[in-house]
């Protein structure tokens, strides 16, 4: 249970950092459920979903989704399989064929992502951003930032473990106040 205690916080800042920074580190997007879907964006001009689509190729984002629909298919076929024993045999035969058949709907997240970019910056903004990471210190950026990402991560896991230590101490000598050892 301590160690339990301990791993918590840490796991979810390490969530809450690995949520924010996505676009940087992700390898292999959970599915969203279809209630939370990105609300409707307004209507972008086609400069600015290219420029957005630029931006998303120069940082490698199909990298995040690039294996969506085989993980989604294999992770839909674990389920169905524990949930039907007896069609393991042809779940498994038919999930090749189900990847086959939606390969490249992957795709699709790209197109959403340009959208939303599109919806949150001008086409002029896009059109700078293109020009900073196309410059050496956005190709800096592009190349140290996982890195420093991951490190960051990291010491966040290390920070949150220690201090879930401290969190616990104040806890223990405030309940031997009231005369309870935990």
């Amino acid at each position: 249970m301590k160690n339990a205690l301990k791993l918590l916080p840490a796991a979810t800042l390490a969530v809450g950092l690995a949520l924010s920074a996505a676009p940087a580190m992700a390898q292999q997007p959970a599915p969203a459920p279809k209630a939370a879907a990105a609300p409707a964006q307004a209507k972008s001009s086609p400069a600015a979903i290219a420029a957005a689509k630029e931006i998303l190729q120069i940082k490698n984002a199909t990298a995040m989704y690039q294996g969506a629909v085989p993980g989604l298919v294999e992770k839909t076929k674990i389920a169905l399989t524990q949930q039907n024993l007896n069609y393991q045999k042809d779940l498994n035969e038919v999930a090749p064929i189900v990847a086959q058949q939606l390969a490249g709907r992957q795709n699709e997240i790209g197109e959403g992502m340009a959208q939303i970019y599109a919806s949150e910056f001008t086409e002029q903004e896009l059109k700078d951003l293109v020009t900073f990471y196309k410059s050496p210190l956005g190709k800096k950026l592009i190349e140290a930032e996982p890195r420093a990402i991951g490190l960051s991560m990291a010491f966040m896991n290390s920070w949150a473990q220690n201090f879930s230590e401290t969190v616990m101490g104040a806890f223990r000598a405030e309940m031997r106040k009231r005369g309870k050892e935990i």
